[in-house]
């Protein structure tokens, strides 16, 4: 019986060292981040997509590029203002002063935060309705049927169950 439970033992310990073996070779390697020629090459790819999947015409690619750069400069003060206001939230958090002092402080730094948060979503849908001006009614209904897709992928992306919550022992203590 000793014989067998060694045996057993020793099966396991070389079992477990191979299992570990291929885990050390299977450890990824950590990649770079892409440069940001990469992030723009992508970003062209996907512009190029879905500018084909919704039939734009050039004069319509013209005019949408057009709106993106108007978009875009009326949105990045405001953007920047963000960036400030969370930087300064991040230093006061980071500060050495009183609790009382840091939540006053925060406090109305959340509220800045959070107006121009409304500021930038009032741009965003501002720029979307412009863009959409532009379509025909046949493209409305594919970027309609787009955006349903896009939402859908990332619900699905979203759907993770949360682990199940510790339950109140204080009451088998007793």
């Amino acid at each position: 019986m000793k014989k067998f439970a060694l045996t057993l033992c020793a099966l396991c310990v070389l079992t477990s060292a191979s299992i570990a073996a291929e885990a050390d070779n299977k450890i990824p390697e950590k990649k770079n981040p892409p440069t940001r020629e990469q992030m723009m090459k992508m970003h062209h790819a996907r512009e190029a997509v879905f500018e084909q999947k919704l039939g734009l015409t050039e004069v319509q690619k013209l005019k949408v590029r057009e709106q993106r750069k108007q978009g875009f400069e009326k949105i990045k003060p405001v953007m920047e203002q963000l960036k400030s206001k969370k930087q300064e939230a991040e230093m006061v958090r980071r500060s050495k002063i009183s609790v009382e002092e840091q939540e006053a402080k925060l406090t109305v730094l959340d509220k800045d935060i959070q107006e121009l948060q409304k500021q930038a979503n009032i741009i965003r849908k501002q720029n979307m309705k412009d863009f959409e001006s532009i379509l025909t009614s046949r493209q409305k209904k594919t970027l309609k049927q787009m955006k349903k897709e896009g939402r859908n992928r990332f619900e699905k992306g979203r759907r993770i169950t949360p682990p199940p919550c510790p339950q109140d022992r204080s009451k088998e203590i007793k």
